[in-house]
């Protein structure tokens, strides 16, 4: 089955104002930048908005989930810190946004739920805090848990490395993070990837999200690969 779509456009072209979508990447590394840059298109072409966003962070200003920001798409978003990104601090501190932040073993843990069809699960993390208010708690050996749900959503923007026509991907390093488990996360995954090769080239071993759970493919133009925050030793 020949997953290819002709451009991010096009793979975006369906997705509705105040769906939920996963967005992987970490701070900057592994993000979908050009299905993001064609998201903030459709919002300019159709008003796409009110979207609820599920992803690591933000990163920063003016660059990937940043311009989302900026237009005024995202009515509510999950994730588990608010990174470089001044402008989410500004709208939260305004009320313009719905922040919920959870600590990042447990986002990636519902991420992961989700996709495998676990609807809840218990976790220490967060006990005795803030974290736990209004939620459901029971001891195991002398130590409190928590009772967290999964996530899921309507549409997961990925990115890759190589990927195949059938949606076989491969990560490189870092830049797999929260990619794989949002592929199975969402009812419908977009992957972009730096290169496409024909099946069978793939080495078996080495993928890591099977094209079983990407309904689309795109190949990206471009790519900046931004830091998200340089820092330099004195000289």
């Amino acid at each position: 089955m020949n997953k290819i779509v002709a451009s991010a456009a096009a793979a975006v072209a369906d997705i509705p104002s105040g769906a939920t979508l996963m967005i992987g990447g970490f701070g900057l590394c592994g993000i979908p930048e050009n299905l993001i840059a064609a998201l903030v298109a459709e919002h300019a072409r159709r008003g796409l908005a009110g979207l609820h966003t599920i992803s690591n962070n933000m990163g920063v200003d003016g660059f990937g989930m940043g311009l989302m920001l900026e237009a005024g798409m995202i009515a509510s978003h999950t994730g588990s810190y608010v990174g470089e990104n001044k402008l989410l601090e500004d709208k939260v501190l305004k009320g313009e946004l719905d922040l919920r932040l959870i600590p990042q073993g447990t986002l990636a843990e519902r991420i992961r739920a989700g996709g495998a069809g676990i609807p809840a699960f218990y976790t220490p993390a967060g006990a005795g805090t803030i974290v736990a208010e209004g939620k459901e708690s029971r001891d195991f050996d002398g130590k409190t848990y928590l009772l967290e749900s999964w996530l899921r959503a309507d549409f997961a923007l990925i990115k890759a490395w190589k990927g195949d026509r059938t949606g076989n991907l491969v990560y490189r390093r870092t830049a797999r993070n929260f990619n794989p488990m949002m592929a199975a996360a969402a009812r419908v995954t977009i992957a972009e990837v730096e290169e496409l090769v024909e099946p069978g080239e793939l080495d078996p071993d080495h993928i890591v999200t099977p094209g079983v759970y990407v309904q689309r493919l795109i190949v990206g133009p471009r790519y900046e690969k931004r830091i998200e925050r340089r820092t330099l030793c004195p000289a």
